[in-house]
């Protein structure tokens, strides 16, 4: 095993490793930019480095200052967490070339897979199920394509992830400027400007499924994770199992998965994305060649450590457990804490968190980047934390993450926790009852008229409520309402309701 490792990241995916690594007895190191100076992470670890470049962002993405700091640490591997270098396969030769371990799949693996339309082909070939697309070197191409397909079609890149770019389109016309726009975005961002149309499969489900191998063509599943819960393509709660799918369903989305992972000789953790559409038939879209954000929830239904696994098979060449060690117990649900202002269109948030509080419970854990005084940087993700909550039944599990979610506190800077709070409580929620188009079809409107309502509209809706429920009822739930508050000013009635709140803005 590794004796010390350098870690190329930051924010709560670094202070997710480190955790790993100490309660393995590896030593951590980490690296940092001038906005990042003294953060979290930097702290958590037994070392640290500057690679500030002029560009807060470009230092996580300088190879050659991570290189250096590795070297100079006496650092054995790098886990490239995820985001910025994870999947690049350039960085993972560079670390290789210098006689370094990467701590991930081989730079063959992750050019295969990430380029989506190769993907495809090698999922074809093994037998899995894929999303109808059409590719093409020329908009018309495309178009042609995207009509054989049939519209509504999403108009993607062909490198990169997390919903960068991606395009729903509906006509001609408007596909070729969404091929266009696409193209641009997506040569600044991955330096390819490659796109591909794809079908789009109304009110489908978005399920993936967690796999590991050991580079030599064996490898094992750790079951799957429901993440339809998003917008705008971007993960918002997630949970495991998935309450969508049955035992069958499972079984062979679950095999289709390995049967990938071994046609690629799949080294390291990955996971299998796929759509399920609402007549039950599930097809491939990509695979994350890094590991995932959401993989607490894996960790906790299951009961191992992903990173612990990374770094076994990085070191040893071979699985630390089969499949048969491999048991699912209970539920765990996820949500992801952002620095945004979910009411005002989710714009990114930045400042001083000046007071930070996070949920404790035996069934809860936080996988958080900040404390109480660290500084929230516009230059990076808004991700500040991940709230996971587990228990013996998806119910049991619901319930403590909207507790969990309720204890949580973070001061000084705007974050998504009144939608997440608002999200968690909803009844499809509870049901299970939604799609990958569900929030922006259905939720955010309402919950952004709910947020932008006038306080004084929200103070006299909610002494009505007060009101029509009785005097002796309302004292009981510790609400007071004194004679003619209204009288005393527009935010006198706020301050007369106790503990009336709703539930998804709080106090």
């Amino acid at each position: 095993m590794f004796r010390k490792v350098l870690i190329a990241n930051r924010g709560e995916i670094a202070c997710r490793i480190a955790a790993s690594l100490h309660e393995m007895g590896i030593r951590c190191v980490a690296v940092y930019s001038e906005a990042d100076r003294g953060a979290l992470h930097t702290r958590l670890c037994d070392e640290a480095y500057d690679i500030g470049a002029a560009e807060p962002r470009a230092s996580y993405l300088n190879v050659e200052a991570i290189l250096a700091a590795t070297r100079h640490s006496g650092a054995e591997a790098i886990h490239p967490g995820y985001g910025f270098l994870a999947e690049n396969a350039g960085f993972a030769r560079a670390v290789e070339a210098a006689g370094l371990t990467f701590i991930g799949p081989a730079p063959e693996q992750i050019e295969a897979m990430g380029d989506k339309r190769a993907a495809r082909r090698i999922a074809v070939e093994a037998g899995v199920p894929v999303v109808p697309a059409a590719e093409g070197e020329d908009p018309a191409a495309l178009a042609a394509g995207a009509l054989k397909v049939g519209y509504p079609v999403i108009v993607k890149a062909a490198l990169g992830g997390g919903g960068k770019g991606m395009r729903v389109v509906s006509d001609e016309a408007a596909l070729l400027e969404a091929v266009g726009s696409t193209a641009r975005l997506a040569s600044s961002a991955f330096g390819d400007g490659a796109v591909y149309v794809e079908k789009r499969l109304e009110r489908a489900r978005h399920v993936e499924v967690q796999i590991l191998g050991d580079g030599r063509g064996n490898a094992v599943h750790l079951f799957e994770r429901e993440c339809s819960l998003q917008r705008r393509h971007q993960k918002v709660i997630e949970e495991a199992p998935s309450p969508a799918i049955g035992e069958d369903l499972r079984d062979r989305m679950t095999s289709a998965a390995l049967r990938l992972a071994k046609a690629v000789r799949y080294r390291g953790a990955g996971t299998v994305e796929m759509l399920v559409a609402d007549d039950g038939r599930f097809h491939f879209l990509e695979m994350n060649t890094r590991l995932q954000v959401e993989h607490p929830i894996t960790e906790l239904i299951t009961g191992h450590d992903l990173v612990r696994a990374q770094l076994e098979v990085a070191a040893r060449g071979s699985l630390p457990f089969d499949q048969g060690e491999i048991r699912r117990h209970g539920h765990a649900i996820e949500a992801r804490v952002y620095a945004e202002d979910a009411a005002a269109g989710f714009l990114p948030q930045a400042g001083i968190a000046s007071r930070v509080g996070w949920p404790h419970g035996p069934f809860v854990r936080v996988d958080r980047g900040i404390e109480t005084g660290d500084a929230v940087a516009v230059h990076y993700d808004p991700l500040l934390a991940k709230i996971v909550a587990y228990g013996a039944t998806r119910e049991a599990a619901l319930a403590r993450l909207v507790a969990a979610l309720d204890a949580a506190r973070v001061h000084g800077v705007i974050t998504n926790l009144p939608f997440l709070r608002a999200l968690a409580r909803s009844r499809e929620v509870a049901g299970g009852r939604y799609d990958t188009e569900w929030i922006e079809r259905e939720f955010v409107a309402g919950f952004t008229a709910l947020a932008n309502a006038p306080v004084p509209a929200l103070a006299l809706a909610a002494a009505a409520i007060a009101d029509a429920i009785g005097a002796d009822r309302a004292g009981e739930d510790g609400a007071s309402i004194p004679p003619r508050a209204a009288e005393r000013g527009a935010a006198a009635p706020f301050e007369t309701l106790g503990r009336w709140r709703h539930p998804g803005l709080g106090e």
